[in-house]
């Protein structure tokens, strides 16, 4: 956590990325409890000041556009704990990021689209 508060999540994932491009491939083993538990409530060891939504979303992000990533793991839900399936809903929404999906998935095309966004 040190490296992303310093640093910011972007270079890390750069540093990452990097330090294992040449590799024949990587497992990603991602342990929710190390999300904020405001987020991901439904975790057996919550820590407060985890890695935030966007964070996380924006590493999955990285990883898939680097296509790295040769297998996958989301570990460490427990519906027991969770609070209206919060985490489960986020381990998916951050399985989609690593296969592709953008959180903000269409750019605003038209200057009329924007114009309706700011007022």
């Amino acid at each position: 956590m040190h490296e992303i508060d310093k640093l910011g999540m972007t270079k890390v994932m750069e540093e990452t990325i990097d330090y294992l491009k040449n590799t024949d491939g990587v497992h990603l083993s991602l342990d929710l409890d190390g999300l904020d538990p405001n987020e991901c409530p439904g975790v057996g060891t919550p820590v407060l000041g985890g890695i935030s939504y966007r964070e996380s979303h924006l590493a999955m992000e990285m990883l898939a556009d680097a296509e790295i990533i040769t297998s996958a793991e989301f570990v460490e839900v427990n519906p027991i704990l969770d609070e209206r399936n919060r985490t489960a809903q986020v381990a998916v929404a951050l399985m989609g990021a690593l296969f592709g999906e953008k959180l903000l998935e269409r750019p605003l095309t038209k200057k009329k689209e924007y114009a309706s966004l700011v007022k």
